[in-house]
């Protein structure tokens, strides 16, 4: 305990509330790891999150007990025990089939720019200056007394994302905070920027290179789909960051437009759909973010799909068009290209009309499905086998463009007479 904890403060109401922390499987956790004495405080996010007024999903706890004490501990209190990193003192616990993520306090011994060799100790500001950023580094006991021994709530109140101590040192410990700084600033900066940090991460900018493609990949999908991603990625750009990131140019005027375009209609951002906007202009930039990424398969075959060029989704044309489109190739791909468009037409403002009438198009008209299947086909004497195919593609062909005619009786006899063509 260090002096400051000497006399607690009295609870946040906010934190004391939360239902997160009320819930009967964090107390469960709490009161196990403390059950043989030591102390125990959630860190992080959640209390971030609920000082801000966000959403709480994860819960992680730092304690004074020793991770092999954790375990005996958990597991003396029938609650499921997963050495998940030992070596840096982190034990997940499971209660009522949700995770804890329990780490042991600790400070640096060596550190290596990727990951830290580590010790274990009972000083919760030791452990609070370690961390990477002062919103970061606020933890509460059971009951919702806060800790801050390095000012994280005041910069919480500030809207600022600052670095613990020298920004250097943090970034030393390991280069994937630089990621994490303009992370956390387009979440949490209100479209301002720390400039020592800022500074710092410019100039340190080559660690990134021994940072793994999986690492780099988390970090700027949710980077880019933050609220101030915009300002945030303009920064990084103005630097060089954003190139060495990619691997390759970056257009950031249309992802600033499709950021914009984006909050102006209410549509939740995509951090597939914005990075397309950002850094594929022809097909080839696809599979070269998928390799420099490491994106998975349907985030890929996604990024490639939007490559599809159509002038369907373009508000010049009719909507006859569109609709094929849409059947053909589905809402969420239309609505993407709609937005992609947008965002490349300079001329077009975040609120158009024409684009935002295009856009409701999925939601205005539902593809039909083709009243007419094989069976039909051979039922007029196509024996099976491609011709049948052949002639199901003919009849969709003539049906989409005749406008999706509802009237079965008109489609069965427009598939005789091709079917009485062929045999001609």
């Amino acid at each position: 305990m260090t002096a400051a904890d000497a006399n607690p403060p009295e609870p946040d109401s906010r934190l004391a509330a939360a239902t997160w922390l009320t819930a009967p499987a964090t107390q469960a956790v709490l009161n196990a790891i403390t059950a043989g004495g030591g102390d125990a405080r959630i860190v992080g996010g959640a209390v971030r999150n609920t000082l801000l007024g966000h959403p709480v999903t994860d819960i992680d706890i730092a304690t004074t007990v020793r991770p092999e004490d954790v375990i005996t501990r958990a597991e003396n209190a029938g609650l499921q025990a997963i050495p998940t990193g030992l070596a840096h003192g982190t034990v997940t616990v499971i209660a009522d089939r949700k995770p804890f993520e329990v780490t042991t306090l600790r400070r640096d011994v060596e550190t290596h720019g990727r990951h830290a060799t580590v010790a274990f100790t009972e000083d919760w500001s030791t452990d609070a200056h370690r961390r990477d950023f002062t919103i970061n580094a606020l933890y509460c006991d059971a009951g919702g007394r806060l800790f801050d021994a390095t000012g994280g709530l005041a910069d919480l109140a500030a809207n600022r994302v600052r670095f613990i101590g020298r920004p250097e040192d943090r970034i030393a410990e390991d280069y994937l905070r630089i990621l994490r700084f303009y992370r956390f600033t387009a979440h949490y900066g209100a479209g301002r920027i720390d400039r020592e940090g800022h500074e710092a991460c410019a100039a340190l900018q080559d660690g990134l290179d021994g940072i793994s493609a999986e690492r780099i990949r988390s970090e700027l999908l949710k980077l880019i789909a933050a609220p101030y991603a915009a300002i945030t990625i303009s920064e990084m750009d103005e630097t060089g960051l954003l190139t060495r990131t990619l691997c390759a140019p970056a257009d950031v005027i249309t992802f600033a437009r499709l950021a914009a375009i984006e909050v102006a209609n209410g549509i939740t951002p995509d951090p597939i759909r914005r990075l397309y906007a950002l850094a594929v202009v022809k097909p080839a930039d696809a599979a070269h973010l998928r390799d420099r990424l490491r994106l998975s398969k349907s985030e890929y075959e996604r990024l490639a799909d939007l490559a599809l060029p159509d002038r369907a989704v373009e508000p010049s044309e009719n909507e006859d068009r569109a609709r094929c489109f849409i059947y053909r190739h589905g809402a969420i791909k239309f609505r993407d290209g709609v937005l992609i468009e947008w965002a490349r037409d300079l001329a077009a403002e975040p609120s158009s009309t024409p684009h935002r009438q295009l856009l409701t198009l999925p939601d205005r008209w539902t593809a039909p499905k083709l009243p007419l299947t094989g069976k039909d086909v051979m039922a007029l004497g196509v024996p099976a086998g491609p011709e049948v195919g052949h002639m199901l593609d003919l009849l969709e062909h003539w049906w989409m463009t005749a406008g999706f005619p509802a009237d079965e009786a008109n489609v069965r006899e427009r598939l005789r007479a091709l079917v009485n063509l062929k045999n001609a």
